[in-house]
């Protein structure tokens, strides 16, 4: 995806955990993180205790959308899915993309990977490897403030 395009929207899911939620839901009210994770990486189980501290820290000002993405066949148990998203306390809605359906349409090819869009739908920063928090922080923090200001205006 390129910087500026629209959201997709988020349909053909194998599953849904913690909810189901659709682009209508996301776009118009607040700026959206989308983040891409896979039971079988590391680095996502290591970087997820901070996606769910921003999920937390900004739950009304950030809408928060994971997205497990199989990288092998050991990835599509789904059973084991929410397992392991229950023993890293991921609670906000999972789009299980077994199919790889939404990851084509983001033509994504990372995990963890993240898309932060405006509260528009459209990509304003992208994101992948298990580094740069701080830059993602960074990154939503400004969409953020955009979208407060706009807000006042």
């Amino acid at each position: 995806m390129k910087l500026r395009e629209q959201m997709p929207e988020l349909e053909g899911a194998k599953a849904w955990f913690n909810g189901e939620v659709h682009k209508s839901d996301l776009v118009g009210d607040k700026p959206t993180l989308i983040h891409f994770w896979s039971i079988s990486c590391g680095l996502c189980k290591e970087a997820m205790p901070q996606v769910n501290e921003f999920r937390d820290q900004y739950k009304d000002k950030l809408n928060v959308v994971a997205v497990h993405m199989p990288r092998s066949e050991n990835d599509l148990d789904l059973d084991e899915i929410k397992q392991v998203a229950q023993q890293h306390n991921i609670t906000q809605p999972i789009f299980v993309d077994s199919d790889l359906k939404l990851n084509d349409k983001f033509e994504n090819q990372y995990v963890p990977a993240y898309y932060v869009f405006d509260k528009e739908g459209k990509l304003r920063h992208f994101q992948a490897g298990g580094s740069g928090m701080k830059m993602l922080t960074k990154r939503v923090n400004r969409v953020l403030e955009e979208t407060e200001k706009a807000d006042q205006e």
